[in-house]
C-alpha cells in the first residue's frame, strides 16, 4: 500500500504531500491543473523512464518520495533479497531524484540503486493503467504474455519446463548446424584450442610467481649493495682487528658490570641486560655472516627470471591480464574443448540428442498449450462476466489461438477476439472495440487479473473515457470493488465514479507573475458535493445538482 508521497519541483507542482489510506481515492480537478503529473510522478518513482523536462523552471531538480507498507508479499521479498537488501521490514521508502542536466539519481530504504532494480520493485508495488494499456490491449504482440498472467504457480512452473526444453534444443540444434555447415571452422576452432591448452600448460604457471619472480630479480640485480650492507653491518658489529666494534665494546660493559654485581642488586639486573644485548648481538652477527657466506651473484639465474617474467608477460597479454585469469582461461579452454572434440568423435550421438530434445519439446509444448487453454476458457468465463456487470451482456469475448514456431514463448499465437452483438462473428479486438468499449474491456481485464495479482497499489488514469449513464455507475461501482482487496487510486471526470470513492483530493492550479503552481488539498463532505455537483451541471450548480450530488455521495 502507498503510505504518503512526496513531490517537490516536478513541473508546475512546487512541493506537495499526499496521505493515502486502503480503499478508493479519486483525483479531481480541471483539465490542465496538475492531475496527470501526478501520475506521472509516480511512475518515475517506479523506475519510469525520466527527462530534465519534468524538473520546475528555474530550480535544479526535482525531488519525488513514497513510502510504501506491504505485507503477504513473497514475489518482493524474494526480489529484494536477491537484489541484497538485508533485515527488510514490509515497510520501503522509494525515492527519485532528476537533476536539471539530465542525471537521475534512485535510492530504496536509502540504499542507491540503478534504475533497473527500482523498476523491478516498483512492479510489485503499484500498477498504473491508462492509455498505455488500451494500447496495449490493441496490440495482439501482447495478448499471449496478458493471457499468461491469468496463470498461476502450477502454470509457471509448466512455462518454465517448456522454456527449458526449448532452450536445451535450440543450442543442440545450433551445435548441430553449426557443425554440418562449418566443418572446416569447427576443426579449426579444435586446433586453436589445442595449442592454447598447450600453451598454457607447458608454462606450469604457479599463482604465486607474480610476486616471488620480481622480488627474486630485485635481489640479484642488487646483490652488490646488499653484499656491501651486509658486511657493514658485520664490521660494525664485530671487526676482530678493530677493538672498538659494538660486540667488543658490549662485552667491556657486560664484564665490568659483572664485577660489581655483588654490590647492589641494580648492577646485577643491569649486568644480565647487558648479557642478553650481548648474545642477541652476537646472533645476529652470526646470521649476517651465514647471509655474506650464501650470498653469491648467478647470472644464469638472473636469465632465466628474466625469460620467465617475458614468457608470462606474453601469455598475460594473450589470456590475462593476471595469472589467475590465465588459469581460468584454460579450464575454459578445456571445456570447449572436450566439449567440441566430444562432439567431433559423437556426431551420430549429437543427432540423437537433438531428436530426443526435439521429442521433449514437443511434449512438454502439448502441456504448455493444453494449460493455456484452459487458462484461455477460464479467462474468457471471467470477462464475460466481468463485461456483463459493464453493460456489455451481449458482448462474447475469445481468445484465439494458432499455430505457428517454436519460441521461447511457445508454439501458438494467442489474439484476442470479441464479438459486441451477436450474428456478427467474432473479429480482433483492435478492428471492433470502440473507446468506451475498450475502456470497459481493459476495466474487465483488469478485475479480472487483480483477484491473482499481487500488487499494494493500483492507479486508473481516467479509464472512464467515452462512457456515461449507466455504464459509468457500473465502471464506478467496478473500480470501487477492486479497491475493496487493496488500494485504488483513480483520475476520473465522471460524478458517479467521484462519488464512490472513499477519498477525494482536488487539484488546482494558480499563477502569479508568471509562474505557475499546482497544489493539492483533501475535500471535505460539503467540498465534494459542490465538486461533484459541479460535474452534473457544470459552473452553474443548482439546488437539484446539489441534491442529486448529495444522493451520490450517499448512495
Amino acid at each position: 500500500m502507498l503510505q504518503e508521497i512526496s513531490i517537490k519541483n516536478f513541473a508546475i507542482i512546487e512541493e506537495i504531500h499526499l496521505p493515502f489510506e486502503n480503499g478508493m481515492t479519486i483525483l479531481t480537478g480541471e483539465t490542465g491543473a496538475g492531475k496527470s503529473i501526478i501520475i506521472d510522478a509516480m511512475s518515475l518513482l517506479l523506475g519510469g523512464r525520466a527527462s530534465s523536462d519534468f524538473v520546475r523552471h528555474g530550480t535544479d531538480k526535482a525531488e519525488i518520495e513514497g513510502l510504501f507498507f506491504f505485507d503477504h508479499n513473497p514475489e518482493l521479498l524474494s526480489v529484494l533479497t536477491e537484489l541484497g537488501f538485508e533485515e527488510i521490514t514490509n515497510e520501503l521508502i522509494l525515492r527519485r531524484e532528476i537533476f536539471a542536466n539530465g542525471r537521475s539519481v534512485c535510492r530504496i530504504n536509502g540504499q542507491m540503486v540503478n534504475l533497473t532494480t527500482l523498476r523491478e520493485v516498483g512492479e510489485y508495488l503499484v500498477d498504473i493503467h491508462g492509455q498505455h494499456d488500451s494500447q496495449e490491449l490493441m496490440n495482439a504482440k501482447h495478448h499471449l504474455h496478458m493471457l499468461d498472467e491469468f496463470g498461476n504457480e502450477n502454470f509457471e512452473k509448466i512455462k518454465a519446463n517448456y522454456v527449458e526444453k526449448f532452450e536445451r534444443y535450440k543450442n543442440l540444434r545450433f551445435q548441430l548446424t553449426k557443425r554440418e555447415r562449418n566443418a572446416q571452422e569447427f576443426a579449426q576452432r579444435i586446433e586453436i584450442l589445442k595449442f592454447q591448452a598447450e600453451e598454457i600448460e607447458a608454462a606450469n604457471i604457479q599463482i604465486e610467481e607474480d610476486e616471488l619472480l620480481p622480488a627474486r630479480r630485485e635481489k640479484l640485480n642488487n646483490i652488490k649493495t646488499i653484499a656491501d650492507a651486509l658486511s657493514t653491518a658485520y664490521l660494525a658489529l664485530d671487526d676482530e682487528e678493530n677493538d672498538i666494534s659494538s660486540l667488543n665494546n658490549v662485552r667491556i660493559t657486560m664484564s665490568e658490570l659483572d664485577r660489581i654485581s655483588e654490590f647492589d642488586p641494580v648492577y646485577q639486573e643491569l649486568a644480565d641486560k647487558t648479557a642478553e644485548s650481548y648474545y642477541l648481538l652476537e646472533d645476529i652477527a652470526s646470521q649476517i655472516t651465514h647471509q655474506l657466506d650464501n650470498l653469491e651473484f648467478n647470472p644464469t639465474e638472473l636469465l632465466q627470471i628474466e625469460d620467465r617474467i617475458m614468457n608470462l608477460t606474453t601469455l598475460k597479454k594473450k589470456y590475462g591480464p593476471t595469472l589467475s585469469d590465465i588459469v581460468h582461461y584454460q579450464e575454459k579452454v578445456q571445456l570447449e574443448l572436450a566439449d567440441l572434440t566430444g562432439l567431433e568423435n559423437e556426431s551420430d550421438s549429437l543427432v540423437e540428442k537433438v531428436k530426443l530434445a526435439q521429442g521433449a519439446l514437443i511434449d512438454a509444448s502439448k502441456v504448455l498449450n493444453d494449460e493455456r487453454h484452459n487458462l484461455a476458457e477460464g479467462l474468457e468465463k471471467d470477462i464475460k462476466k466481468e463485461l456483463s456487470e459493464l453493460y456489455m451482456e451481449k458482448a462474447d469475448f475469445k481468445v484465439q489461438f494458432e499455430s505457428g514456431k517454436f519460441s521461447s514463448n511457445g508454439n501458438e499465437h494467442v489474439e484476442f477476439y470479441i464479438q459486441t452483438n451477436p450474428g456478427e462473428g467474432f473479429k480482433p479486438l483492435a478492428k471492433t472495440a470502440s473507446g468506451g468499449e475498450l475502456s470497459r474491456l481493459m476495466l474487465a481485464i483488469k478485475s479480472s487479473f487483480s483477484r491473482r495479482e499481487n500488487k499494494t497499489s493500483i492507479v486508473f488514469d481516467e479509464v472512464d473515457t467515452g462512457v456515461s449513464g449507466r455504464v459509468a455507475q457500473a465502471i464506478a461501482q467496478k473500480i470501487y470493488k477492486i479497491a475493496r482487496s487493496g488500494q485504488v487510486l483513480a483520475i476520473s471526470h465522471l460524478p458517479q465514479v467521484v462519488a464512490i470513492a472513499d477519498t477525494q483530493f482536488y487539484i488546482e492550479k494558480s499563477s502569479s507573475d508568471d509562474v505557475t503552481t499546482s497544489t493539492v488539498r483533501k475535500l471535505t463532505k460539503e467540498e465534494r458535493i459542490e465538486e461533484i455537483a459541479k460535474m452534473l451541471a457544470g459552473d452553474n450548480v443548482t439546488k437539484e445538482a446539489l441534491a442529486q450530488a448529495e444522493k451520490l455521495l450517499d448512495n
